[in-house]
């Protein structure tokens, strides 16, 4: 009897069990709020630093915060007034601070509206961009709003919405808007947050069965060795 190349049906099937187990310790949650009901119609107050302040509750996530996206859908007014930033936690991440300027240009980008996605990772950060009124994805401007000067602090104090990832995904997302300039005024159509969220699995407690699940593979194939191996000598007595 060739006992090498036997298949082992047992050390198999434990084997896959063993990465079912593993695999399920790696999983995540996800929850997407879009909102379109924002106070004062969505309009955003013009040459007002008080701005617009439109939030939102999340609640059941469990684990960290892996991920975290902004979709805005703006209509109107002149994109390089506009100061956006999303707070949560006690951090504080702008989306939008007057895109367009710097270098000496101190107005901004004159097109109106937009419908963008903000996403760390992005290829352009979206200060930089000349945004149509369609879609796209861009990296969130990052930079904070010098009150005084009206303009972006620069990239010294860059903030990326990776910020958040040291916060809860529970509790209260702000989105706040202002207005810097006179003139036409934006609205806000609609907006909404992408959380994503690792969820814990109970790690440990996987890798023990694991273990326990290897060595029960390896004293059935051992015992199965053994009988088989006394067989053989068995019939080489007889």
């Amino acid at each position: 009897m060739n006992l090498t190349n036997r298949p082992d049906k047992n050390m198999k099937s434990v084997t896959l069990l063993s990465a079912l187990i593993l695999g399920l310790c790696a999983s995540a949650q996800a929850g997407l709020y879009s909102y379109s009901s924002i106070p004062n119609l969505g309009v955003i107050p013009d040459a007002n630093l008080s701005g617009l302040t439109t939030s939102v509750t999340s609640s059941a996530f469990t684990g960290s915060l892996l991920d975290v996206q902004v979709t805005l859908n703006i209509s109107g007014g002149w994109n390089g007034d506009l100061y956006a930033y999303l707070s949560h936690d006690g951090v504080l991440v702008p989306l939008l601070t007057r895109v367009g300027t710097g270098g000496g240009d101190t107005f901004g980008f004159s097109t109106s509206g937009m419908n963008v996605t903000l996403a760390d990772g992005a290829a352009l950060n979206i200060h930089n961009v000349t945004l149509p009124s369609s879609g796209g994805t861009y990296a969130p401007d990052g930079q904070h709003l010098d009150t005084t000067t009206l303009q972006p602090d620069g990239p010294s104090t860059y903030s990326t919405l990776a910020s958040f990832d040291t916060t809860s995904a529970n509790g209260d997302w702000t989105l706040f808007f202002a207005d810097t300039s006179g003139g036409s005024q934006s609205t806000i159509t609609s907006w909404s947050l992408d959380l994503i969220t690792a969820v814990p699995e109970p790690i440990n407690v996987a890798l023990g069965v694991f273990g326990g699940l290897f060595l029960v593979g390896s004293l059935c194939r051992s015992e199965r060795m053994q009988k088989l191996f006394g067989k053989t000598q068995t019939a080489d007595v007889e």
